[in-house]
């Protein structure tokens, strides 16, 4: 197996671009690469032997995995997850939208998440991988929103409708407008800012939350359908794996059930594990290897043939 190169992509002091950790050859040839602004990105790719020559390349055929975490998941907690894929030889893209657009700007009917969702896609051309197939690994409700707008561009932009897709694998998520479950992720995401503001931010999205999510939704569905509503009728046929437990005191059980059971109905390949006792996004903190097995025979079953 060739070795794994990780390019942190973002913007240094000065405007310039920084690829922090790149080795002298990735990072040539991906310094000469847009950012697409997507400042938190990192993309591991999978390297081996150039043939007839000392350089290393991205291995070919190798499936794309896409990471999309948790509203304020930082970078070293998606790369445990990352090592899973990684270890198999996949080329792996992972990525955290900004938790204000997550718990703000969407809840006020801004679609904020549109733009990072189709650089995202974008970024498979940048590094030339468009070809591959393609499975995404979605966290939480921070992880869903963007992937609703990602399955938006994947079938409305042209640029997008031959990207191969393997699968779909939902850790915890996705939820409906569960305030109770809003507040306690937010409040997970604020716990080290200031008292004053963290109480303030909280108030200012339970206000919203009620007004905009829930009193006026009736009105406001027509013009913005829920991110679990447009998630439950995507045209999207390729399988989803749901791993999610009773114990979750964010996501509902029930509400990942019913879109499992929703998704199943319109003909999509459905798999649905309930890990019973593990808290939010922390199934693969307390059940390492059974984690690890299903995503990865998922992630088999998908691409076809044997392991990766």
């Amino acid at each position: 197996m060739g070795r794994a190169l990780s390019f942190p992509i973002g913007y240094g002091e000065g405007g310039g671009r920084s690829f922090r950790g790149a080795e002298a050859a990735g990072g040539a040839r991906s310094a000469a690469m847009g950012t697409r602004g997507l400042k938190e990105a990192v993309v591991e790719l999978q390297l081996g032997p150039a043939p007839g020559s000392a350089q290393t390349e991205p291995a070919e055929g190798q499936p794309v995995v896409i990471l999309l975490g948790w509203a304020g998941c930082q970078d070293k907690y998606l790369a445990k997850y990352s090592a899973i894929y990684s270890q198999k030889g996949c080329t792996v893209i992972r990525y955290t939208a900004p938790w204000r657009m997550v718990f703000f700007s969407e809840t006020f009917g801004i679609r904020s998440l549109q733009t990072p969702a189709r650089h995202l896609l974008e970024l498979l051309f940048d590094y030339s991988i468009e070809d591959r197939p393609v499975l995404f690994h979605v966290f939480s409700n921070g992880g869903a929103m963007l992937y609703r707008y990602i399955l938006e561009a994947l079938h409305t932009h042209k640029s997008f409708k031959n990207l191969r897709v393997a699968g779909t694998i939902f850790d915890s998520a996705p939820g409906r407008r569960n305030l109770q479950g809003g507040l306690r992720a937010l409040a997970t995401v604020l716990v080290s800012m200031n008292a004053l503001l963290r109480y303030f931010l909280l108030f200012t999205f339970a206000s919203a939350a009620v007004v905009l999510r829930m009193l006026l939704y009736p009105l406001t569905r027509f013009l913005h359908q829920s991110h679990y509503d447009a998630l439950l009728a995507a045209p999207s046929r390729w399988p989803e794996l749901y791993l999610y437990s009773q114990a979750d005191l964010i996501i509902q059980a029930s509400e990942v059930q019913l879109m499992a059971d929703g998704r199943q109905q319109l003909g999509v390949p459905v798999k649905a594990v309930d890990f019973s006792d593990s808290p939010h996004v922390s199934h693969m903190r307390l059940y390492p290897t059974y984690y690890r097995s299903l995503c990865t025979t998922f992630l088999s079953d998908c691409v076809g043939g044997s392991p990766p």
